[in-house]
């Protein structure tokens, strides 16, 4: 099997819909030889800033000397990004071996009767396979979709969990409200395995301290009183941190937002509970460097200037709230040209009610995904509210349009779904490499 054979057999198995459970994923990793057994894993779920949240973990630790697997979705323009080790894509090779020893997994479990895996299922197999052949110390486990029954929460005996903030999403399979969506997040609490949260809200942090209550599982909820912010730019922040204790002065982070320093008190929270139990020891130096150094591609993300180019997930409410606030906060008096495209499952009307009062002008596309709405449908939503809009559903030439109406001591902001994301950057990547 090559590279594009594992794509195309890891891809083919989207029409197997997505059912959440976890006697799929228990029955393929038993015929893989459990590889999740043994790996020492930090869990991580939410609703926004997950990602974020495990990069850091991880660059700390990469840092410390660690071997760290990461384990993230979506991708934003190489499948690879998916699957990492020290910040290192899966190799092309690699990937299509493990996907190799999954698929006669997959067919040993279709001879037995068994349901065909998902696609979820399968990645998230062939990533553990992957971290268990390559001895990894540690693995940084991102949560697909919400958390009980997403196919990571096969990993019974985790180091620690973490909940990263909680908003409306993925309705249709978590529920309506706050508190069941927080239920399903909460599923990846184990028993007397400590959990941290961030700042949630108040229907939401109810359910997962009644969760950790019933489980003994030590709680720690970081909240905004621990930390000073002292600069903040598009392409760094500095800020102050008191956390057991303990004051941390003047770290400085390249991932810019509030809700990033909110990610990172959730990491450093996260490593010190790890520390303080034994797990390895970080230097202070390590520790700075290791969040300094941290990048994550796709948020608030400058990738072209004059005009300067942003492009940002905001895909849903939290997110089009944090994006909002950092306008406000690090994009004063420019002028903004909004290059969107969303998904037609998403809470559409939330996002575009905070961010088109942001905004001069708009010019609509379409994401590159099945479920992406038409271009004249998300502006004829716009129009309601805002009167320069544009619509180019191919992406490539809605961004040629922002360039050439925009002018260079302004910006160019791209955002609204994750998925067109890698499109836009890779149209700027010869200028980044």
């Amino acid at each position: 099997m090559d590279y594009q054979e594992a794509l195309n057999y890891i891809h083919g198995t989207y029409k197997f819909g997505s059912k959440l459970g976890l006697e799929n994923i228990k029955t393929l990793l038993q015929e893989l030889g459990n590889p999740e057994k043994g790996l020492k894993v930090i869990h991580v779920a939410g609703t926004n800033g997950k990602g974020s949240t495990c990069s850091m973990i991880q660059s700390v630790l990469i840092e410390a000397g660690y071997k760290v697997g990461l384990y993230t979705s979506p991708y934003i323009e190489r499948f690879n990004e998916r699957i990492r080790i020290n910040t290192r894509n899966i190799e092309d090779q690699e990937l299509a071996n493990i996907t190799e020893q999954v698929k006669k997994a997959v067919e040993r479990m279709l001879k037995e009767g068994f349901q065909h895996p998902t696609e979820f299922e399968i990645v998230t197999a062939i990533a553990l396979l992957y971290y268990q052949e390559q001895k990894v110390d540690f693995v940084i486990l991102e949560v697909g979709l919400g958390g009980r029954l997403d196919a990571t929460n096969v990993i019974s005996d985790p180091l620690l969990t973490i909940i990263t903030p909680i908003d409306y999403d993925h309705m249709t399979y978590l529920g309506n409200t706050l508190e069941a969506i927080a239920g399903e997040k909460a599923g990846i609490i184990k028993k007397g395995k400590p959990v941290i949260t961030g700042f949630q809200h108040e229907e939401a942090l109810k359910i997962i301290e009644e969760k950790a209550l019933l489980l003994e599982a030590p709680f720690y909820q970081v909240v905004p009183k621990q930390f000073e912010i002292h600069e903040s730019h598009l392409k760094s922040q500095t800020f102050s941190v008191t956390l057991f204790q303990q004051s941390y002065r003047q770290i400085t982070i390249a991932l810019p937002g509030l809700h990033q320093v909110e990610n990172s008190m959730l990491a450093l929270t996260a490593l010190k509970i790890l520390e303080k139990e034994g797990h390895f020891e970080i230097r202070d130096q390590e520790l700075r460097k290791g969040l300094r150094n941290v990048r994550w591609i796709g948020r608030l993300e400058v990738i072209h200037d004059d005009p300067m180019v942003l492009i940002d997930g905001a895909h849903n409410l939290q997110g089009a709230k944090a994006l909002s606030k950092s306008i406000e906060l690090l994009l004063k008096n420019r002028s903004i040209t909004w290059v969107v495209g969303m998904l037609e499952d998403k809470d559409i009307d939330s996002v575009l009610n905070l961010l088109l009062p942001k905004v001069d002008q708009v010019i609509v596309t379409e994401p590159d995904c099945h479920r992406a709405m038409r271009g004249e449908i998300l502006a004829e939503k716009i129009r309601q509210n805002h009167s320069k809009v544009s619509i180019e559903p191919k992406i490539e030439k809605a961004v040629t349009k922002a360039l050439e109406i925009t002018d260079k001591s302004d910006v160019i902001l791209c955002a609204g779904s994750l998925y067109m994301l890698g499109a836009i950057r890779s149209l700027f990547q010869p200028e980044n490499n």
